[in-house]
């Protein structure tokens, strides 16, 4: 018997991103109180929670298995907007990734082509059980059009999030383990030619390369982005400078403090103590994310929160692990807290399907 959907309703996951995301508002203020050509961030973030928040609750309330139905049409959708940024969109910092919209601002579409990719990848291991090497095939070449897309605009970060989506969805969703060990071994054997090759990355990428293996070698350069959060995140020690309080934030020695940066906030001014809350907060979001991966009733809403999971993880992992020094300089945005438009809105979304998912656990499926 199905319970009402009040009580099957994850109230902690949604009440935890509708905190999250409003903290990031905070959050953002305090990096651009002192920077007149961002002051208005703050504002914006704010507009976006406040549309986010009925997105997440409509994204809730539809059906998870639309979406698995809608798949092609939405992989169709997806190569036509990332063909259009190609052809003709906005460039800012050496990147043509955004699609300008007038009053309303950018749009980036390999924001929410993670959450179209990990449908159309679900959509695609979820036709059979029993997925071989055929299957794997017509995935992979399903992914590595937009996959190229997203690179040659350039963003690497963004490209490396998809094929942790891919990764997670086929170690799930391959009938063997041995065709995914054939699949991990060969990406890596792939990924490191690139590299070594130049085929892979741009200059500036692989100065931040360098500079994460070498930081010390360029630090007016190179090294300085990762040389100043680094002293931000450790100067914050335990309790924090305080809000609005942080001399690194506020005097903008760390570029991009409001969006692939944000963290370095968090550590200056709220300390030790505020960046373990900060890490709490994504932990419940992963707990409720995988709970729905667990709870899913069927292959294709496993896959899909799986490939969700995989998303939020690595976008968290890599981002905060960038401004302490533990990982390479990619770009990528904090979810809920970094500005952008685009990617809150997916982060919004992304977790309304997971929402979806758990609140129907209790039905049967036939």
């Amino acid at each position: 018997m199905e319970r009402p959907w009040y009580q099957s309703f994850n109230w902690v996951l949604a009440a935890t991103t509708v905190l999250l995301a409003s903290l990031g508002v905070v959050v953002i203020q305090s990096a651009t109180l002192h920077d007149p050509d961002a002051s208005g961030e703050w504002r914006k973030q704010l507009i976006y929670v406040a549309i986010g928040t009925p997105v997440m609750i409509l994204f809730a309330s539809i059906d998870y298995h639309r979406w698995q139905r809608s798949a092609t049409s939405l992989y169709v959708l997806n190569l036509l907007l990332l063909g259009l940024v190609m052809r003709g969109g906005h460039s800012a910092l050496g990147a043509q990734r955004w699609i300008t919209l007038g009053p309303l601002g950018t749009f980036q579409p390999s924001e929410p082509a993670k959450l179209i990719l990990a449908i159309v990848i679900a959509a695609l291991l979820a036709r059979k059980t029993d997925v071989r090497w055929k299957e794997m095939a017509e995935v992979l070449a399903a992914v590595a059009v937009p996959a190229v897309l997203i690179l040659k605009q350039p963003d690497l970060g963004t490209t490396l999030v998809v094929l942790a989506i891919l990764c997670a969805e086929l170690f799930f969703g391959v009938a063997k383990t041995r065709y995914f060990a054939a699949f991990a071994g060969l990406t890596a054997a792939c990924g490191a030619i690139a590299i070594g090759t130049n085929l892979l990355l741009r200059p500036f990428q692989r100065r931040r390369l360098l500079a994460f293996l070498h930081p010390d070698a360029d630090p007016q350069g190179a090294g300085w982005s990762l040389n100043q959060s680094k002293i931000a995140v450790g100067s914050g020690e335990l309790f924090g400078k305080g809000l609005y309080h942080g001399t690194q934030t506020q005097l903008n020695f760390v570029p991009e403090h409001s969006r692939d940066f944000i963290f370095t906030v968090v550590g200056e001014e709220l300390g030790f103590l505020g960046s373990l809350t900060l890490l709490g907060l994504y932990a419940i979001i992963l707990f409720g994310a995988v709970r729905a991966a667990f709870v899913a009733r069927d292959r294709f809403g496993l896959l899909l929160s799986v490939g969700i999971v995989a998303m939020l993880t690595f976008h968290i992992t890599v981002n905060i692990g960038m401004t302490v020094g533990i990982m390479p300089i990619t770009g990528i945005p904090l979810p809920l807290l970094s500005y952008g438009g685009s990617a809150i809105l997916t982060d919004f979304a992304a977790i309304g399907v997971l929402l979806n998912v758990h609140l129907q656990r209790d039905k049967l499926v036939f």
